[in-house]
This record gives C-alpha cells, structure tokens and sequence, in this order.
C-alpha cells in the first residue's frame, strides 16, 4: 500500500496488538507496571480493564515479554464458555492431557491440579490469561477462583490476570462472587488518551515503523484528538486511512482535507456530526463496524508497487570521484540443502560465534545446552533497531521471494554490510536486504550474572546486587559502594530507573534480560558483539 511512498519498513497503524508498537504514556505504563506486580506477588488474580480499544490486549502482550522464562500461559480468548469447555481449553493451551471424550469437572480439576503441582515443584509458573472477562458467566468464574485454592505456605500455585470491558468491574461488585474480589491483588483501569498525549502516541508509531519525517503534521494532533476521543484503536484507524488517502493523491504527509476526508470515510458523515455529542460508549459500539471498514478500503487503494531485489549497494565516495560498486553476496537459501536443517544450522552457527559445540547428539535443545555455561537464550519477536541495539549476534528467520521461511545467525555488522551464516556458508551481505526479508523472530545468547535466579524486583534480596553495583559503579566512574546488605533497595532502585531511560528501555526498574545486556555492554564486556563500537 502505502509503506514505500513514505519510507517506512512496516504499517505504523496496524490495529493488531503488537507490543512493539506499545506507546508507553503514563497510563499504559501503570497499567504494565501493575500487572508485573501482580505477577510477581503472591495473590491469586489481577484485572485489566478498560473501554473498546484502549490497548489492553496490547498490554498484555508487552507483559509476556517481561514474564521469567519460566513461566506457563494459557490465553483463553473465548470467553462464552462453559465450565468443561473452560477447563478443557485450559488444558489444551497448557499442553495437558486428560482423557478423550471426558466431561467430568473432576477429571479436569485433578488433572490441572496435578499438573501445577509438579509445575510448581519444576520452578515453574503457570498464568491464565482471560480476554474479554466481562463476558464470562459467575459459575465459570466462580470454578476459576475455586481453581486457585491450591496453594503452597508462601504462594499461589495459579494465577489469572482478567481483561475486560468497564463491565467486568460491575460483575465484580456483585454478592456471589465477592470471594473472587477480595483475591484480586492489583488491578488498573486503562482511560483513553489525553489531548496531549495523541500525538506522542502518533509520532511513536510513526517511529518504530521507520518513518524519518513528519507525516502528520502538529497542527492535526488536536482534530485526530476530537474524532478518536483519544482511544488507541480509533486513532490508528484514522491515521492509516489518512496515510491511504496521502498516498493515493500523492502527497508527501497528511494535510487537514485528507485527514477530514479519511474521517468521514472511518466514521461516515452521520457519524462525524455526533461524535462530539456522544459519549464513549457510543465510540465503542460503533467500533465493529469501524474495523469491517477498514479492510475495504485497504483493497481500494492497495496499489502497493512491486518491491525489487537488488544485491549491489552503491558506497559512499568523495563528491568529485564516481561512486563505486560494492558487490553482496546472496542471502538466499542454498538450493542443495532442505530448508528444514536451517534452523538448527543456524543454532549451530551461533553456539560458535560463543566458543560453544552444539551437543544435537546428547539430546536437549540448544537453549538448554547453553545453560551450563551461565548463558541464557533470549527469543521473542523485535524489531531489527531494538535487536542491532542488544549488539548480540542472533539467530533471525527470514523469507525468500516465494514466502518460505528459513533461518539464518547474524554474526556481525559493519556499516551497510553484515556477515551472515546461511546453511553453514559466511557471507558479506547488504543490511538493507536483511530489513527488507527478516521476520521479527530472533534468539540470541546472553551472560547472566553469578547466582542469577531471575528478574530482579524492588525489594528482593539476591548476590546479584553486588554485581549490579558494579556495574553501575564502572558505568558511573566511581567506586562500589558496600553491598554486604544484599537488597534491591530504593537507591539501586532509581539509579537502574534512569540507566533504563537513558538507554531507551522500559524504566520501571526491574532486572531482566535486557536490562542486563544493557549493562554489560555499557560497562564493557567479552561477549561476541554484533559492532565492536555500537551504534546507536
């Protein structure tokens, strides 16, 4: 569509819940910092809620990426279930078996019980996730909170986080399921965006997608504003209608006619003259037939050109000589190898890049082979800036021209060039290229500290607090400060809070994954680096 007209190396407004695009204003960032604490606490339940499209679904999948390794989920998005289907679709999501055909409430309690039990005695915890909660009858919630009876002397052996619409707050107040609601630990409802948080929230996305100038311009933050009422989801469907129509006439951002004009298109006449009459409700009952639009126009104005593939980049010479040619090599699969092999050859490739010999042979995956030798695996899905800024070399999954999928370990980054390993072949190949064929999904290997256990909250007491004050201690130039009072106190506490917002990751002061990558490489470390001098 419109992504090559304006530059950019994704959809800025995509309604799909991706964490990456999670703008962190005040709220959002309450809502996450409280369900982390729930999590981490000892309680059996923590509630999200929040209107139509407010971003909980969002949220919550910024969570998994803060959860210890770990940790067990199950998400259950259908919420009209009932009680056996409930507790079936839990043993699905958690992989546990029960016998084929049962419709015993027993089988399953007996059987989920068993499971967390040995859950638990692994070092393992397990999360139910409840999407739109608001909708589930007071007998399933009342078997969920039956559910979380059992209990160790300091824990809960379950834990459900509840998301919803206001509703779910109502249902809560109600006699028959007051026990449930004494059991909720945290709990945070998400309002819509400020006036002035709009267009943070616009620039944000517009960033992470790869824009590199101004598409809406100031003075259109205030009528996006009054059109979206300031929810998430109503925002980027105006935004991604209003960069269509941009696109469409040519232009090089968005002006205010474009911006009214994909309004009326999103809300349809009628609707724009009572928007700012209505309340939010009305906002979100008109959503569903907000989001069947939106594809519509999406096949009007799909116009997207053909992307090219080129392997030949042009280096940057003085003004006066004539530019020379750099010659890449390819980054395609080898044609003589099964694509099925390029996962592990590409584990293989970056157990070396550590010194290490993949052990296939003795069984295990290589994540749990590395453990051993104090190094973790950290794999999700990021973009590829917040993935070069980690500086470790990765196992990333790209795709050829026809859509199949293989994997290939980035070793190193020099400039517009990188060395990749790609069926056990070194290869010099454009940057670019990678951009342009790379999925988000990476893994790569990281050092933990000694006597890691996991992330490290406010409060916990942990050996790893002197190797943190080292490292502050080396990144600030001055001495260590006596650590023989093992404890993540208040001080510690805000100076990791202003490293993690100097460094551009989620300042709520907890130490994890890459909080610690963080410090190494600030501190200085021997782990194999993607740039011996990382660019920022």
């Amino acid at each position: 569509m419109y992504k090559e007209h304006f530059g950019l190396r994704e959809l800025p407004f995509s309604i799909a819940p991706d964490p990456r695009f999670l703008y962190l204003g005040d709220q959002h960032r309450e809502a996450l910092a409280h369900l982390i604490y729930g999590i981490n606490s000892e309680g059996g339940f923590v509630l999200l809620t929040g209107e139509v499209g407010t971003g909980k679904t969002t949220v919550c999948r910024c969570l998994l990426e803060q959860l210890p390794e770990q940790t067990d989920i199950a998400f259950i998005y259908n919420p009209k279930l009932t009680v056996e289907e409930l507790l079936a679709s839990i043993c699905d999501e958690l992989r546990i078996s029960y016998p084929e055909g049962t419709k015993s409430i027993k089988v399953f309690i007996d059987t989920i019980n068993s499971y967390l039990l040995e859950n638990f005695s692994k070092g393992r915890k397990t999360v139910i996730i409840l999407e739109e909660a608001q909708n589930l009858s007071p007998e399933v919630l009342e078997e969920i909170r039956l559910l979380t009876n059992l209990e160790t002397n300091r824990q809960k052996l379950l834990q459900v986080i509840m998301v919803g619409q206001p509703e779910l707050r109502d249902m809560l107040l109600k006699p028959e399921l007051r026990q449930l609601s004494q059991r909720i630990t945290a709990r945070y409802h998400l309002e819509p965006l400020k006036k002035n948080e709009v267009g943070p929230y616009v620039n944000y996305r517009l960033e992470t997608a790869g824009a590199n100038s101004i598409l809406f311009p100031g003075s259109l933050m205030d009528h996006i504003y009054r059109f979206s009422k300031g929810i998430p989801r109503l925002i980027n469907l105006i935004c991604d209608r209003s960069l269509l129509g941009a696109y469409v006439q040519g232009k090089d951002c968005v002006d205010k006619k474009t911006l009214l004009k994909a309004v009326r298109e999103v809300f349809g006449e009628h609707d724009i003259r009572i928007r700012d009459r209505k309340s939010l409700k009305w906002a979100a009952l008109i959503l569903l037939l907000i989001v069947c639009g939106a594809g519509l126009a999406a096949v009007y104005y799909n116009r997207e050109p053909k992307l090219i593939n080129t392997r030949q980049a042009v280096a940057s010479k003085p003004k006066e000589a004539a530019p020379a040619i750099v010659q890449f090599d390819t980054i395609e699969w080898p044609s003589t190898l099964p694509v099925e092999r390029s996962k592990s050859m590409a584990y293989d490739a970056l157990l070396k890049e550590w010194g290490l010999t993949s052990q296939n042979k003795s069984g295990g995956t290589a994540c749990e082979q590395v453990v051993a030798k104090g190094l973790r695996c950290l794999e999700g899905k990021m973009s590829f800036d917040k993935l070069i800024r980690l500086n470790r070399p990765a196992v990333i999954k790209l795709g050829d021209e026809n859509g199949r999928a293989y994997y290939a370990a980035l070793k190193t980054i020099n400039g517009a060039s990188a060395q990749c390993i790609v069926g056990g072949e070194l290869r010099n190949v454009d940057l670019q290229e990678i951009k342009k064929r790379r999925h988000d999904d990476y893994l790569i290997l990281w050092q933990i500290p000694p006597d890691y256990k996991g992330i490290l909250y406010p409060g916990d007491r942990s050996p790893v607090i002197a190797w943190l004050e080292n490292k502050l201690a080396a990144i600030q130039g001055r001495k260590p400060l006596d650590t023989k009072n093992p404890v993540y106190n208040e001080i510690l506490v805000n100076q990791i809070k202003k490293f993690q917002q100097d460094e551009g990751i989620p300042s709520f002061g907890f130490v994890g994954p890459r909080t610690i990558i963080y410090l190494n490489n600030k501190a200085g470390s021997d782990e194999p680096k993607l740039m011996k001098k990382r660019e920022a």
